[in-house]
């Protein structure tokens, strides 16, 4: 908010933070979208409290005065503090600069506390602003917004990755991917888009994980090539981080985030990344058919020097590692017509062209051991007619990760779910 020199204001908020030099005290209060620094001293009065306490609910009145020290250039000299409530307890975390002393499980653990420092608040900020990019770019370019169901009586990517429930006596399961649905919604709009969370029942325990994650997925019709879908995504991610630069500079500044530029990321071959990799680091290629975490760095490195780019998207990945509705390259079934988007040596993004012909996802579910008749309702779509389409998933988390410069997927979720987490 621009104030000017002078100005008498009526606020509201929660105090941050407080600290007393002699009869002045000197407060944050924590607003909506920042924290204002105020000032009282020994005239100002106080309502409703003996005393002023971190985490009260308050309203003032005072007069705005220019303080280049102070964030934002201004500081509230407070007249009348109007206590709404007070906390029951002592807040059992420092908010200071930084969270002193707390490590990720006790951080977890705080949670509903720990996510009012300036950290979290601009870090779940910036969340939105790529929710918002990514929104906007596509609703631009004609897509249209779904939302999937997320209880599914079958797996789309199949394995026991897979978290099972009984639905009223039937066997269901919590969503791995909206893939299924958003193929069936290119058939009524085309073009089409959602954001929402996805489920792995995946046991693991890495900084890179989640059991329940949010994906940002679209599903395009009427493609050409899959470079199609790479060429949406990189439209998309320019304007993402442009309105990042744009709108929210002060959470940029206050996370110290180096915004990524995009020209033109480069492309480039599963089998080449992989030998290109094993040349340059002296490495020995151990799996040849899929990439190794770190295969991910050690690509995401070499493009970053040889080209620039903080991105990388590494295309036709191996036949017997994507699932059952990857599109196999016609020039060589060894391999499909797929890619992943490294970024800054870390997948954040899956996707590629599907299959859109009935008898050949048949034959392709028949060759995988899957029996066709298990998939009828999703099958609808390739029996009574689909374009050629294609599209991908993007974890927020990770992306969001990678670009402020976590250690851990963990703080890019406000409240993670993992392998030994339910609560908060």
């Amino acid at each position: 908010m621009m104030y000017q020199d002078g100005q008498a204001v009526k606020l509201h908020g929660m105090v941050h933070s407080h600290r007393a030099l002699g009869e002045i005290t000197f407060f944050d209060l924590r607003q909506r979208t920042d924290l204002l620094q105020c000032v009282m001293n020994s005239d100002t009065r106080i309502n409703g409290a003996d005393q002023l306490r971190d985490e009260q609910a308050i309203r003032i009145e005072g007069l705005m005065q220019a303080e280049p020290r102070a964030r934002g250039g201004f500081e509230c000299h407070v007249m009348n503090i109007e206590v709404l409530s007070s906390p029951a307890e002592t807040r059992p975390v420092h908010l200071g600069k930084r969270i002193r002393n707390v490590g990720l499980d006790a951080d977890l653990s705080l949670r509903p506390i720990t996510l009012r420092h300036q950290f979290y608040r601009a870090m779940f900020r910036l969340q939105e602003g790529i929710c918002r990019g990514f929104r906007d770019y596509l609703a631009s370019a004609g897509f249209t917004e779904i939302h999937s169901p997320k209880i599914v009586a079958s797996g789309a990517e199949g394995g026991s990755n897979i978290f099972r429930l009984d639905y009223f006596g039937r066997k269901a399961y919590l969503a791995q991917s909206p893939q299924f649905y958003k193929q069936m919604m290119v058939g009524v709009y085309e073009r089409v888009f959602e954001i929402g969370p996805v489920f792995r029942a995946e046991k693991h325990s890495t900084i890179r994980h989640l059991n329940e994650y949010t994906s940002m997925d679209f599903e395009m019709g009427f493609i050409e090539t899959f470079a199609d879908i790479m060429d949406v995504e990189e439209a998309m991610l320019k304007h993402l981080l442009e309105l990042l630069g744009s709108e929210y500079k002060a959470e940029i500044e206050l996370l110290e985030v180096k915004l990524p530029s995009i020209d033109r990321i480069p492309r480039v071959r599963f089998d080449q990344a992989k030998q290109m990799v094993a040349e340059k680091y002296g490495r020995k290629i151990k799996n040849p058919f899929d990439l190794e975490p770190e295969e991910e760095r050690l690509i995401g490195e070499l493009f970053a020097q040889e080209h620039n780019s903080d991105f990388v998207f590494v295309t036709h990945y191996p036949s017997k590692k994507r699932p059952f509705y990857a599109m196999d390259d016609p020039k060589d079934t060894r391999y499909t017509l797929s890619f992943d988007l490294l970024f800054r040596g870390l997948e954040i993004t899956t996707g590629g062209q599907r299959l859109h012909d009935y008898q050949q996802q048949c034959d392709k579910m028949l060759a995988k051991g899957m029996d066709p008749t298990d998939f009828a309702d999703y099958l609808m779509i390739h029996k009574y007619g689909m374009p050629p389409h294609g599209g991908l998933g993007i974890g927020l988390e990770r992306l969001l990760m990678m670009l402020t410069g976590q250690n851990n997927v963990r703080y890019c979720a406000l409240f993670p779910r993992d392998q030994s987490r339910l609560e908060p």
